[in-house]
Protein backbone atom coordinates (compact mmCIF):
# COMPACT_ATOMS: atom_id res chain seq x y z
CA UNK A 1 0.00 0.00 0.00
CA UNK A 2 2.85 2.09 0.93
CA UNK A 3 4.57 1.98 -2.81
CA UNK A 4 1.31 2.27 -4.43
CA UNK A 5 0.75 5.66 -2.71
CA UNK A 6 3.69 6.89 -3.18
CA UNK A 7 3.28 6.56 -6.93
CA UNK A 8 0.08 8.37 -6.67
CA UNK A 9 2.22 11.60 -4.71
CA UNK A 10 4.93 11.05 -7.44
CA UNK A 11 1.71 10.98 -10.19
CA UNK A 12 0.48 14.17 -8.18
CA UNK A 13 -2.66 12.27 -7.42
CA UNK A 14 -2.59 12.73 -3.59
CA UNK A 15 -0.28 15.28 -2.33
CA UNK A 16 1.33 13.24 1.09
CA UNK A 17 1.51 9.20 1.91
CA UNK A 18 -0.91 8.80 4.60
CA UNK A 19 1.18 4.81 5.11
CA UNK A 20 3.70 6.87 7.21
CA UNK A 21 4.24 4.31 9.91
CA UNK A 22 8.08 3.53 10.42
CA UNK A 23 9.34 -0.18 9.70
CA UNK A 24 5.56 -1.18 8.86
CA UNK A 25 6.62 -2.17 5.23
CA UNK A 26 9.43 -4.12 6.43
CA UNK A 27 8.86 -7.94 8.10
CA UNK A 28 11.46 -10.12 8.98
CA UNK A 29 12.17 -13.28 7.17
CA UNK A 30 13.38 -16.42 9.49
CA UNK A 31 16.87 -17.38 8.68
CA UNK A 32 17.09 -20.76 6.90
CA UNK A 33 19.32 -23.70 8.03
CA UNK A 34 22.41 -23.79 6.33
CA UNK A 35 23.82 -27.44 5.84
CA UNK A 36 27.54 -28.36 6.06
CA UNK A 37 29.11 -30.14 3.17
CA UNK A 38 29.46 -33.38 5.05
CA UNK A 39 25.37 -33.04 5.63
CA UNK A 40 25.09 -32.57 1.98
CA UNK A 41 27.23 -35.58 0.79
CA UNK A 42 24.84 -37.33 4.09
CA UNK A 43 21.49 -36.15 2.25
CA UNK A 44 22.94 -37.15 -1.42
CA UNK A 45 24.41 -40.63 -0.21
CA UNK A 46 20.60 -41.44 1.07
CA UNK A 47 18.46 -40.31 -1.53
CA UNK A 48 17.87 -42.43 -4.30
CA UNK A 49 20.98 -43.53 -7.12
CA UNK A 50 18.74 -41.63 -9.44
CA UNK A 51 18.16 -38.56 -7.50
CA UNK A 52 21.83 -37.79 -5.80
CA UNK A 53 23.19 -35.52 -8.35
CA UNK A 54 20.04 -33.74 -8.15
CA UNK A 55 20.74 -32.93 -4.26
CA UNK A 56 24.89 -32.44 -5.24
CA UNK A 57 23.85 -29.75 -7.94
CA UNK A 58 21.38 -27.98 -5.92
CA UNK A 59 23.81 -27.66 -3.24
CA UNK A 60 26.98 -27.05 -5.28
CA UNK A 61 25.59 -24.66 -7.80
CA UNK A 62 22.67 -22.95 -6.16
CA UNK A 63 20.01 -23.70 -8.93
CA UNK A 64 16.38 -24.10 -8.36
CA UNK A 65 14.13 -26.98 -8.14
CA UNK A 66 12.51 -26.07 -11.57
CA UNK A 67 15.57 -24.89 -12.93
CA UNK A 68 17.54 -29.12 -12.11
CA UNK A 69 13.95 -30.70 -13.63
CA UNK A 70 14.08 -28.77 -16.55
CA UNK A 71 17.58 -29.51 -17.65
CA UNK A 72 18.57 -31.39 -20.97
CA UNK A 73 21.57 -32.70 -22.01
CA UNK A 74 22.19 -30.23 -24.13
CA UNK A 75 22.65 -28.03 -21.25
CA UNK A 76 25.63 -30.26 -19.72
CA UNK A 77 28.46 -28.86 -20.60
CA UNK A 78 31.49 -31.88 -19.20
CA UNK A 79 34.29 -29.84 -20.69
CA UNK A 80 34.04 -26.97 -18.78
CA UNK A 81 32.57 -28.33 -15.94
CA UNK A 82 29.57 -25.92 -16.32
CA UNK A 83 25.46 -25.76 -16.83
CA UNK A 84 23.46 -23.60 -18.78
CA UNK A 85 19.99 -22.68 -17.20
CA UNK A 86 17.12 -21.95 -20.10
CA UNK A 87 14.20 -22.67 -18.43
CA UNK A 88 12.70 -24.08 -15.30
CA UNK A 89 9.97 -26.29 -14.68
CA UNK A 90 6.42 -25.18 -13.68
CA UNK A 91 3.77 -27.17 -12.33
CA UNK A 92 0.10 -25.87 -13.24
CA UNK A 93 -3.07 -26.82 -10.66
CA UNK A 94 -4.08 -29.70 -12.99
CA UNK A 95 -1.13 -31.38 -12.23
CA UNK A 96 0.64 -30.82 -15.89
CA UNK A 97 4.29 -29.78 -16.29
CA UNK A 98 5.28 -26.96 -18.41
CA UNK A 99 8.51 -25.37 -18.87
CA UNK A 100 8.28 -21.53 -18.39
CA UNK A 101 11.29 -18.91 -19.37
CA UNK A 102 13.10 -17.18 -16.48
CA UNK A 103 11.43 -14.59 -14.89
CA UNK A 104 14.15 -12.49 -15.99
CA UNK A 105 17.36 -12.05 -18.23
CA UNK A 106 19.12 -12.70 -15.35
CA UNK A 107 17.54 -15.94 -14.77
CA UNK A 108 19.61 -17.43 -18.46
CA UNK A 109 23.13 -18.12 -17.63
CA UNK A 110 25.53 -20.16 -17.46
CA UNK A 111 26.68 -21.77 -14.01
CA UNK A 112 30.15 -23.25 -13.04
CA UNK A 113 29.98 -26.47 -10.96
CA UNK A 114 33.39 -28.10 -9.04
CA UNK A 115 34.92 -30.27 -11.11
CA UNK A 116 34.93 -32.74 -8.09
CA UNK A 117 32.04 -33.95 -9.43
CA UNK A 118 32.56 -34.60 -12.75
CA UNK A 119 32.67 -38.39 -12.27
CA UNK A 120 29.00 -38.19 -10.66
CA UNK A 121 27.69 -36.37 -13.52
CA UNK A 122 29.34 -38.42 -16.34
CA UNK A 123 27.83 -41.40 -14.37
CA UNK A 124 24.37 -39.78 -13.88
CA UNK A 125 24.28 -39.03 -17.94
CA UNK A 126 25.16 -42.66 -18.71
CA UNK A 127 22.59 -44.42 -16.03
CA UNK A 128 19.75 -42.14 -15.70
CA UNK A 129 19.47 -39.23 -18.26
CA UNK A 130 17.46 -39.49 -21.27
CA UNK A 131 19.27 -40.22 -24.37
CA UNK A 132 19.60 -37.63 -27.32
CA UNK A 133 20.41 -33.58 -27.14
CA UNK A 134 16.95 -33.06 -25.49
CA UNK A 135 16.11 -35.70 -23.12
CA UNK A 136 15.48 -34.71 -19.06
CA UNK A 137 18.44 -35.10 -17.14
CA UNK A 138 16.48 -35.93 -13.99
CA UNK A 139 13.78 -38.31 -14.08
CA UNK A 140 10.86 -39.39 -11.73
CA UNK A 141 10.47 -42.68 -10.17
CA UNK A 142 8.69 -44.34 -12.64
CA UNK A 143 10.74 -42.71 -15.79
CA UNK A 144 8.53 -39.63 -16.17
CA UNK A 145 9.32 -36.04 -15.58
CA UNK A 146 10.62 -34.92 -12.13
CA UNK A 147 7.40 -33.93 -10.32
CA UNK A 148 8.11 -31.65 -7.08
CA UNK A 149 5.28 -33.03 -5.57
CA UNK A 150 6.61 -36.66 -5.58
CA UNK A 151 9.83 -35.94 -4.66
CA UNK A 152 9.17 -34.53 -1.21
CA UNK A 153 8.37 -38.03 -0.08
CA UNK A 154 11.69 -39.07 -1.47
CA UNK A 155 13.52 -36.18 0.37
CA UNK A 156 11.62 -36.71 3.82
CA UNK A 157 12.60 -39.88 3.93
CA UNK A 158 16.30 -39.43 2.75
CA UNK A 159 16.70 -36.64 5.53
CA UNK A 160 15.29 -39.01 7.90
CA UNK A 161 17.64 -41.67 7.15
CA UNK A 162 20.38 -38.86 6.55
CA UNK A 163 20.14 -38.01 10.41
CA UNK A 164 19.06 -33.98 9.08
CA UNK A 165 17.28 -32.12 10.98
CA UNK A 166 13.09 -31.69 9.57
CA UNK A 167 13.60 -27.89 9.16
CA UNK A 168 15.86 -28.57 6.09
CA UNK A 169 13.80 -28.26 3.17
CA UNK A 170 15.41 -29.18 -0.18
CA UNK A 171 15.48 -24.99 -1.32
CA UNK A 172 17.62 -24.91 1.60
CA UNK A 173 20.25 -26.61 -0.35
CA UNK A 174 20.55 -23.28 -2.53
CA UNK A 175 20.58 -21.26 0.54
CA UNK A 176 23.34 -23.21 1.59
CA UNK A 177 25.43 -23.04 -2.05
CA UNK A 178 24.96 -19.29 -2.18
CA UNK A 179 26.23 -18.64 0.97
CA UNK A 180 29.64 -20.89 1.03
CA UNK A 181 29.95 -19.32 -3.03
CA UNK A 182 29.46 -16.21 -0.84
CA UNK A 183 33.04 -16.67 0.45
CA UNK A 184 35.23 -14.46 -1.57
CA UNK A 185 32.62 -13.81 -4.34
CA UNK A 186 31.48 -10.00 -4.77
CA UNK A 187 28.13 -8.84 -4.54
CA UNK A 188 27.64 -8.94 -8.44
CA UNK A 189 29.19 -12.28 -9.09
CA UNK A 190 26.95 -13.62 -6.46
CA UNK A 191 23.67 -11.75 -7.86
CA UNK A 192 24.95 -13.72 -11.47
CA UNK A 193 25.04 -16.82 -10.19
CA UNK A 194 21.78 -16.64 -8.13
CA UNK A 195 20.41 -15.52 -11.19
CA UNK A 196 18.91 -12.58 -9.81
CA UNK A 197 18.15 -9.38 -12.10
CA UNK A 198 20.98 -7.29 -13.04
CA UNK A 199 20.90 -4.14 -15.00
CA UNK A 200 22.40 -5.54 -18.20
CA UNK A 201 22.14 -9.07 -19.15
CA UNK A 202 25.51 -8.82 -20.70
CA UNK A 203 26.86 -9.03 -16.82
CA UNK A 204 25.72 -12.58 -16.67
CA UNK A 205 28.53 -13.62 -19.44
CA UNK A 206 31.52 -10.80 -18.13
CA UNK A 207 32.27 -12.80 -15.07
CA UNK A 208 32.56 -15.97 -16.75
CA UNK A 209 34.84 -14.66 -19.16
CA UNK A 210 37.09 -13.63 -16.45
CA UNK A 211 36.92 -17.09 -14.75
CA UNK A 212 35.29 -16.21 -11.77
CA UNK A 213 32.62 -18.42 -11.64
CA UNK A 214 34.94 -21.03 -12.41
CA UNK A 215 37.02 -19.60 -9.27
CA UNK A 216 33.81 -20.01 -6.80
CA UNK A 217 32.89 -23.47 -8.03
CA UNK A 218 36.68 -24.89 -7.67
CA UNK A 219 36.12 -23.22 -3.97
CA UNK A 220 33.48 -25.01 -3.42
CA UNK A 221 35.11 -28.04 -4.90
CA UNK A 222 38.35 -27.36 -2.20
CA UNK A 223 35.43 -27.79 0.59
CA UNK A 224 34.33 -31.23 -0.92
CA UNK A 225 37.49 -32.66 -0.77
CA UNK A 226 38.55 -31.21 2.40
CA UNK A 227 35.15 -33.43 3.70
CA UNK A 228 36.23 -36.28 1.69
CA UNK A 229 39.61 -36.12 3.28
CA UNK A 230 38.26 -35.96 7.06
CA UNK A 231 36.05 -38.84 6.19
CA UNK A 232 38.79 -41.22 4.80
CA UNK A 233 41.10 -40.26 7.71
CA UNK A 234 37.61 -40.88 10.23
CA UNK A 235 37.07 -44.38 8.44
CA UNK A 236 40.96 -45.34 8.63
CA UNK A 237 40.39 -44.50 12.39
CA UNK A 238 37.87 -46.84 13.06
CA UNK A 239 39.24 -49.94 10.79
CA UNK A 240 42.61 -49.89 13.50
CA UNK A 241 46.02 -50.77 12.73
CA UNK A 242 46.36 -54.23 11.11
CA UNK A 243 47.89 -57.11 13.49
CA UNK A 244 50.81 -58.99 12.61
Amino acid sequence: MRAILNTAVDDELIRRNPCRIKGADRYDVPERPVLTVAEVYAMADSMAPRDRLLVLLAAFTGLRFGELASLRRRDVDPENAALMVRRSQAEMQTGALFDKAPKSDAGARPVAFPTELLPDVKAHLDGFAVAGRDGHVFLGLQGGQLRRSNFRDDWIRARTKAGVTADVHFHDLRHTGNTLAASGASLRELMTRMGHSTPRAALIYQHVVSGRDREIADRLGSMIREMEGRRAFRDGEQEGPLLS
